[in-house]
């Protein structure tokens, strides 16, 4: 089974985006169907709370040896070795 992460905002017009970041979990051993609907009974509101279910860890290419390698969705480009800056350091 793929590990999940949700990201869960509440819609607040003052922000520029329109959201403000309520909380980030992650969800093993379940399907991603169940991930919703888990989140979903959490936050019924579905005017006042938006969500996302992102994949926790995604398939990259390191950059200088192009092995491939799993890393979490949410690493800076910066941070990672798949990217020529990290390596230019």
């Amino acid at each position: 089974m793929t590990d999940y992460t949700v990201e869960v905002y509440r819609v607040d017009r003052r922000t520029k985006s329109g959201r403000r970041f309520v909380c980030k979990f992650d969800c093993s051993d379940m399907t991603r169907e169940e991930v919703v609907l888990s989140v979903e009974s959490a936050y019924p509101d579905r005017d006042a709370f938006v969500y996302f279910v992102h994949e926790t860890y995604v398939v990259k290419k390191n950059f200088m040896t192009g092995e491939e390698y799993k890393e979490r969705y949410d690493i800076p480009y910066h941070c990672s070795p798949s990217s020529e800056s990290y390596w230019s350091m």
